[in-house]
């Protein structure tokens, strides 16, 4: 039928993702884009936008992905924050240890690739990285933390969860990923019996 899209948006996105996450944005061109979505460039630009546009769409559906993991993992917070913490990680983990996925995290990648964002783009992915943060400092609060010790194990436990994205894609092995959580959700026990 004349007029009519003969793709599915969701899996061009999907696609689209992945190769930013492969590869991250600096390094991602229309051409990759063009191979991974199975589009041309005209209609890359028609219905998914230019790459700045793509790639804000792609960090929105990745963030709302994991995220929707991450706030089921720490749904027992209040009841269990120890369990909870550690049921995000493994989110984390599970991503990481997934052959059919890129090594690390697209919005750690795009956090450390901010000098080479446009302004825009640069304070979305800088919003995607600080929805962990307060992802986990609610969960915290859930939990009978202080104010002050939620924010300090929120900031602490992004910073942890983004690193295991880098360690992984440096080569860390799972041992070592796992070893990496254990000394944060240890500490957060400590921090509940004190």
């Amino acid at each position: 039928m004349a007029g009519k899209k003969q793709f599915d948006m969701d899996t061009a996105l999907d696609a689209a993702m992945i190769q930013f996450w492969r590869d991250g944005y600096a390094d991602t061109s229309l051409d990759d884009l063009s191979r991974a979505t199975g589009l041309n460039r005209s209609s890359i630009y028609s219905s998914l936008g230019d790459k700045d546009t793509l790639f804000l769409r792609c960090l929105d559906l990745y963030a709302a992905r994991y995220g929707e993991k991450y706030d089921a993992a720490l749904s027992c917070a209040a009841s269990d924050p120890v369990a909870a913490v550690r049921a995000f990680f493994d989110v984390t983990l599970e991503r990481i240890a997934d052959p059919e996925l890129p090594d690390g995290c697209l919005i750690a990648q795009s956090a450390m690739a901010i000098p080479a964002l446009s302004p825009s783009v640069a304070a979305h992915a800088k919003q995607a990285l600080g929805f962990q943060r307060l992802r986990l400092r609610a969960a915290l609060k859930a939990g009978r933390l202080t104010d002050q010790d939620a924010e300090a194990f929120a900031v602490h436990g992004a910073a942890v969860n983004q690193s295991l994205a880098v360690m992984s894609r440096a080569g860390a092995s799972p041992a070592q990923l796992l070893a990496i959580v254990g000394v944060t959700v240890d500490a957060l026990s400590q921090a509940l019996h004190r």
